[in-house]
């Protein structure tokens, strides 16, 4: 279980205002909040305009080393912001993400592909969002020949099946439990990953369908999660459900990180 640390991504209101005022402290609290909560990786997503997203990213970064030992995950739409903003790293990460959109692959593998950086990899391509099942598993097919091509092992990447929202889907999430367990068939060492809050959005009490779709989720194969690790009933959800599909020997895992306060504190 891989968790991605959500929280200093400038399209969160708050952490935009705090990169917009240079709030350095802000930033390192939340660095250090994510670390303390058991996060992985620690995604750093400026979300500002494309002239200062560079900058922006490396006085991020700059920030969250200083806090924390924990890899970082580049986040940008623009792969050639994450392979500069890679330089800036003292360890290997996470490239977030890749597409088959465009030139993105060769771009990014090129950068990865003789390091131990790891990538995320969402299943669109030039045609946009694919429909069925079938189309995401052909995008898939196409980029798994280039994880071949550039000689990278499949148990560094983590698959986005592309989670959309509930409240616009006919059969819920039907269709994308599909994708994740055929991914999972064929390449077992392979991580799947989503931003879990995603399923959820224009839906009242969002936590709930979140928490329940984690579970679903996992139960599909789902490995590696984008959410707010300071969430203590998400991640409580996410270790109950490890334990419980057998994945976590005698539940020492779950114990713990209960014992470590990661989830049940009293509120």
């Amino acid at each position: 279980m891989i968790i991605i640390g959500e929280k200093i991504n400038g399209a969160i209101p708050s952490t935009g205002k705090a990169i917009a005022a240079k709030d350095s402290e802000f930033i390192r609290n939340l660095a250090i909040k994510q670390t303390e909560a058991g996060a992985d990786f620690i995604d750093v997503c400026a979300s500002v305009d494309d002239d200062i997203e560079l900058e922006t990213m490396k006085w991020l970064i700059d920030i969250v080393q200083d806090a924390t030992d924990v890899p970082i995950a580049v986040d940008s739409p623009n792969p050639h912001t994450c392979v500069e903003a890679m330089k800036y790293c003292k360890k290997p990460g996470l490239f977030n993400s890749v597409s088959m959109e465009g030139d993105k692959i060769d771009v990014a593998f090129p950068a990865i592909a003789d390091t131990k950086w790891e990538c995320v990899a969402l299943l669109n391509s030039d045609k946009g969002i694919p429909k069925t099942a079938k189309d995401r598993l052909d995008v898939f097919a196409e980029l798994m020949a280039k994880v071949k091509e550039y000689n990278i092992d499949p148990s560094r990447m983590h698959i986005d099946p592309l989670i959309e929202m509930l409240c616009t889907s006919e059969e819920g999430i039907n269709m994308v439990t599909e994708v994740m367990k055929k991914i999972k068939e064929l390449y077992p060492t392979i991580h799947v990953v989503g931003a879990v809050s995603n399923i959820s959005f224009n839906i009242p009490a969002r936590k709930i369908v979140n928490q329940a779709f984690a579970v679903l989720a996992m139960n599909a194969g789902m490995d590696s999660f984008i959410l707010d690790p300071l969430n203590q009933d998400l991640i409580g959800m996410l270790f109950a459900t490890e334990a419980l599909l057998g994945e976590d020997e005698y539940c020492m895992e779950y114990i713990r990180a209960y014992r470590e306060g990661i989830f049940g504190k009293k509120k």
